[in-house]
């Protein structure tokens, strides 16, 4: 079944290839962008005449509008996964490192996704998936512009599902948690970070591309389709542990049953 087109920004290796990969699978023919242009001469051979790459720079509005002039189609589905981290203290990270992540995480997310939403408006709808982090959802430290970015995403894809549904345009956000991939390789090589961070998850284990991939096309999806201005956490559910390292003494785990048990009995 052909999907028709799908964007994929930051498409050329990790997370946003994989994604490229599985919407092919899904039968759309994917318009690859990046400003790495090796990294999508190799997503394209792979995956053959269903991928278009374009070498585009998202924080850049011209080279968004030419990207998208060229589309021979209104897009049925835009990823906006392009993303940048530049860590560092707050005290101490240059303004410049800091720009560069706003600029291509929060307003490449922007720019993108005005210049398509046009298109989609135009031929009647579409989809919208919009790629932010746990860390904008709990601050990390260190982070840089990471966070605060990332957390910019979560409400610009409610701003954007606001305007925009009523046009036909659904609008949702996936926040990835631990992911072995991507950005995330220099991380999880090594060993013990990798083996002390996968204890922290509930599921026992680090997530993957294709673990994020599966919700964002899901969210693209007819599937998804009363689903709009929200943001899925692909997590593993370790945004929901912070009172599980929390010191409990065992003699307070009984209470509650107890009291259940006196309101039973009239107690």
């Amino acid at each position: 079944m052909t999907r028709g087109w799908a964007v994929v920004t930051g498409a050329g290796n990790g997370i946003g290839a994989v994604i490229s990969r599985h919407a092919v699978k899904e039968g759309y023919r994917v318009a690859a962008w990046d400003v790495d242009a090796a990294g999508l001469e190799a997503l394209a051979a792979d995956l053959g005449p269903a991928c278009v790459p374009t070498v585009v720079d998202v924080a850049d509005e011209g080279s968004v509008a030419a990207a998208v002039a060229a589309l021979p189609e209104a897009p049925s589905l835009l990823v906006n996964n392009a993303g940048i981290a530049r860590f560092g203290p707050l005290l101490t990270i240059a303004a410049a490192d800091w720009r560069a992540a706003v600029d291509v995480n929060l307003t490449g997310t922007f720019l993108v996704g005005r210049a398509v939403a046009a298109r989609m408006i135009e031929a009647g709808g579409g989809a919208i998936v919009n790629m932010a982090s746990i860390n904008g959802i709990a601050a990390a430290p260190n982070a840089g512009a990471y966070t605060a970015s990332k957390a910019g995403i979560v409400k610009l894809t409610e701003h954007m599902a606001l305007e925009w549904s009523g046009h036909g345009v659904r609008v949702n956000c996936v926040a990835p948690g631990l992911i072995n991939a991507g950005m995330s390789d220099a991380i999880y090589a090594d060993e013990e970070v990798r083996r002390l961070r996968q204890a922290r998850v509930p599921q026992g284990r680090l997530g993957t591309a294709e673990d994020v991939a599966d919700a964002v096309l899901f969210l693209g999806s007819p599937k998804a389709g009363y689903i709009s201005g929200q943001t899925l956490a692909v997590d593993g559910g370790i945004t929901k542990t912070a009172l599980a390292s929390m010191p409990r003494p065992k003699s307070v785990d009984s209470v509650g049953v107890d009291e259940g048990a006196a309101a039973r009995e009239g107690g």
